[in-house]
């Protein structure tokens, strides 16, 4: 332990000037949150992003990832809001990762760059470009676009450039895992001074995490990650870490009282079996047969209709988890129903403007000129101003027809290759671990992205695209063994 905490040490004058520099932001970044002035971030930010350009931008690649966890929103000029570090540091890598690949430090094959996940990807930001032509709201989708740039760019084409070798993935995920165990430590730590009561859970997340659905979306995610990343480590105290780390992400979790994230692990299990019995086309068949036949049922006759909730009836147990699960089962939970509420307003949406949509990033206030009165709940002058709860139904009503279908080919063909991948690798123990990994996680994530629209949460989202450019970095691995494309 001591000789590998010497190691961490900086050895040299760029190592210490980038540790100096990156305190200094920290610093900032605390700061400017206490007095609400963001231009407290900029020496440290100005300071960081020249020397990482310059020396080694891969130091930032990494400091992002453990401070991702500990990420939280500061208020800006004009209403908008910035997650501090995490953001600041996005956009400095945004300019380091295209600074690389133009200046030639970095490079990228041409199979990688014509990855049927990568095209998909920017297909997918020119239609929500050329969405902004169509938006209700143009500084809204124009702010939107932007911001799918700088989180594609690090996540998708920064991990391509830093992860080298399958040992870099657990290098880099065990960096995030090390941030979200702190951070579900600290949330533990706040959570048990209140007896761990259902009521109280979303207190303790703060600041870090927005609600108790953000924390445990993040720990369910990791746990495909931190599970086989034990076993791809030499045996010693950094096994027991991911061990560590394992227990208390799970225990977090357990604690959050978070349906969907609960319920997310026994379908990533599932879909295991899924995936080593090659059946993920005849479920994604399955499943998009099952979405259309319910969406047919529903809009025919109007049946939708006979679902609408007793506006009396559709409570929220805050003090007790057993009626919570009951109200959710019987149709009546509040937080349910007020999904339905929004689910409407966006499927008349899409019936308005079925090519285009709203705009990206639109759906909010948009949504309310949409709904239908005898599904409102308790809850639905949405202070919080979230969407649709279903991030599928979200690119219908904001991108339109074909802004659904790219995301949802994204997703489909992720899943494919994941599965195409992990039969191909029974050779390549090592990178068939990554696969696993990434397939699982992805799963987790696409789980609960039918429930909520996290893709563009920083803790979220990021693993997301880090996941789709792990499957391509292991797609060009396994081609470059002799016999294979």
């Amino acid at each position: 332990m001591h000789a590998f905490l010497l190691r961490l040490w900086p050895q040299d004058g760029p190592q210490r000037l980038f540790v100096g520099l990156f305190a200094l932001l920290i610093i900032g970044a605390a700061a400017a949150a206490l007095a609400n002035s963001p231009a407290l971030l900029v020496p440290g930010l100005l300071g960081l992003g020249l020397l990482v350009a310059f020396v080694e931008w891969r130091w930032l690649y990494y400091a992002l990832f453990f401070t991702l966890a500990f990420s939280y929103p500061i208020g800006l000029p004009g209403g908008l809001t910035m997650d501090v570090p995490s953001e600041p540091l996005m956009l400095a890598l945004t300019a380091c990762v295209w600074g690389a690949l133009l200046l030639g430090q970095g490079r990228l094959p041409a199979r990688e760059w014509r990855h049927p996940l990568v095209v998909v990807l920017a297909l997918g930001l020119l239609w929500s470009a050329v969405g902004i032509g169509f938006s209700v709201d143009t500084t809204k989708s124009v702010k939107y676009v932007l911001a799918k740039v700088w989180y594609l760019t690090p996540f998708v084409l920064g991990t391509l450039l830093v992860v080298r070798r399958p040992a870099d993935v657990w290098r880099l995920l065990g960096v995030y895992a090390a941030g979200a165990t702190l951070s579900t430590l600290y949330v533990i730590s706040r959570h048990a001074t209140r007896g761990f009561a259902f009521d109280t859970i979303n207190w303790a997340v703060k600041p870090f995490y927005h609600n108790h659905v953000t924390v445990a979306t993040v720990q369910a995610l990791l746990l495909p990650f931190v599970l086989l990343g034990a076993g791809a480590v030499p045996r010693g105290w950094m096994r027991r870490a991911w061990q560590a780390s394992l227990v208390v992400l799970l225990f977090g979790l357990c604690t959050s009282y978070t349906r969907a994230s609960l319920l997310a692990l026994p379908v990533a299990g599932l879909y295991y079996l899924v995936l080593r019995w090659r059946l993920t086309g005849a479920l994604l068949g399955a499943l998009a047969l099952g979405a259309g036949g319910a969406a047919f049922y529903f809009v025919h006759e109007n049946n939708f209709m006979l679902y609408a909730p007793d506006f009396e009836k559709t409570i929220f147990n805050g003090h007790n988890f057993e009626k919570h699960l009951e109200a959710t089962y019987k149709l009546q939970d509040v937080s349910g129903m007020e999904r339905v509420y929004r689910w409407v307003a966006a499927a008349r949406m899409v019936a308005d403007r079925p090519l285009t949509g709203s705009g990206p990033a639109t759906f909010y206030p948009e949504y309310k000129r949409y709904t239908v009165r005898s599904f409102r709940t308790y809850v639905s002058d949405n202070p919080e101003r979230s969407t649709t709860h279903n991030y599928f139904l979200l690119q219908l009503a904001e991108q339109g027809v074909p802004g659904f279908v790219l995301f949802a080919t994204l997703v489909g063909w992720a899943l494919l290759t994941a599965q195409r991948l992990y039969h191909r690798a029974r050779h390549r123990p090592e990178v068939r671990r990554v696969v696993l990994a990434a397939a699982l996680s992805l799963v987790v994530i696409v789980f609960h992205l039918t429930l909520n629209e996290l893709v563009e949460v920083d803790k979220i989202g990021s693993v997301f695209f880090v996941c789709l450019a792990l499957l391509v970095r292991a797609d060009s691995w396994l081609a470059e063994e002799p016999g294979n494309d």
